[in-house]
């Protein structure tokens, strides 16, 4: 089955290759700025992921997320540099270091990380989405759905693993009133 986020983007690009590109409006510029900085946030806790997990099923679940993080922060970066929107302040790179050298008390489980990394996804979602929605810039509107179409794969898959390891956080099932128990 052909992926319906690269439908859809291959689609918009050829149809709206040659539309003049208004400017920005506000909407846009901030969500631009939001996002960028909510990536590089996500970078700096997968960096701090992977410097507290031995676990090999985690820590490729966390190297994915640190590409596809580095890959949208760039193609992001390019294009508020081309329009000219300023950059956030972000966190500083982290160093690389043992994780048996982590105290106990000090670091996450690979349960909390995993669970840290659902979050973000999650959060990345609702934010591409809301973004894809409210933009009126075509070629904006190409690379949110990009963005959001990678982050739903990555949290899916996400989603799968941590299910399997007993890691996802579940509400109690719903039954409404009157409806018996099974």
């Amino acid at each position: 089955m052909p992926n319906i986020f690269d439908a859809v983007t291959s689609i918009a690009k050829s149809i709206f290759d040659d539309e003049p590109k208004p400017p920005l409006h506000i909407g846009e510029a901030m969500a631009c700025w939001t996002y960028y900085a909510m990536l590089m946030e996500a970078i700096a806790y997968e960096e701090v992921a992977l410097n507290m997990t031995t676990d090999d099923e985690l820590l490729g679940m966390v190297n994915d997320a640190v590409k596809m993080c580095y890959n949208q922060e760039k193609q992001l970066k390019e294009f508020m540099v081309r329009e000219g929107i300023t950059l956030p302040p972000v966190s500083e790179e982290k160093p690389k270091s043992d994780p048996n050298a982590v105290p106990p008390g000090v670091k996450l489980t690979d349960n909390e990380i995993a669970n840290g990394l659902a979050l973000k996804s999650t959060t990345s979602i609702i934010h591409c989405a809301t973004s894809a929605a409210s933009t009126v810039r075509v070629d904006l509107g190409i690379l949110w759905t990009e963005f959001l179409g990678e982050q739903l794969t990555y949290g899916m898959t996400l989603k799968t693993k941590m299910r399997k390891r007993g890691w996802l956080k579940q509400p109690p099932s719903f039954t409404p009133p009157g409806i018996s128990h099974p």
